[in-house]
């Protein structure tokens, strides 16, 4: 067996859900010894920095049952499997946001989760927006600002805005501007 490697030996579903599936694999360490893992099974998600000519960013406010308060994101979105990561950042534009953008341009991606979870999110900077109507979701309800970029930092450095996701794009943008003196 590889160096820092583990092997499955055997896979139990524990849960099959309309987001995720659980799942506990048995696994076969690099010495030889067996261990349990727990995993939820994502298809993973798109995050939109959707960036306005006027230097803002949109943002969606929403509910987070999870959490029990209401949010401060970057518009984004689940995968269906077998999806393209960039049509559904486009998708998930449109449905949030009400708008189409003339580029998307892949800035990387994130495990947020990687000791028991296999969610990657994908994310784009969306340019060249142009506005038209929201398409929520039947269950989707939030609501849709425009905050200047600069802003949007500070408020991510002064730990206003706990969504990773979020964090992750805007600080990542932000670098690259600051790389290439824009």
């Amino acid at each position: 067996m590889a160096h820092l490697n583990e092997t499955t030996l055997s896979s139990e579903l524990l849960y099959d859900g309309k987001i995720i599936r659980v799942e506990r694999d048995m696994v076969r360490l690099e010495d030889g010894t067996e261990a349990p893992r727990e995993v939820v099974r994502h298809p993973g998600g798109v995050c939109v920095l959707a960036l306005t000519d006027r230097d803002e960013l949109l943002i969606v406010r929403q509910f987070r049952y999870p959490y029990r308060e209401v949010t401060v994101e970057l518009p984004a979105g689940k995968l269906e499997y077998g999806e393209d990561p960039e049509e559904c950042g486009k998708r998930e534009l449109l449905e949030e946001c009400g708008c189409t953008a003339d580029s998307f341009t892949y800035l990387g991606k994130l495990y947020p989760t990687p000791a028991y979870n296999t969610e990657i999110i994908r994310f784009y900077l969306a340019q060249g927006l142009h506005f038209g109507k929201q398409k929520l979701d039947e269950e989707e309800f939030l609501d849709v600002e425009r905050v200047p970029f600069d802003e949007m930092v500070e408020r991510v450095l002064r730990d206003e805005i706990p969504d990773s996701k979020t964090q992750v794009a805007i600080l990542k943008y932000a670098a690259i501007r600051a790389a290439k003196g824009m």
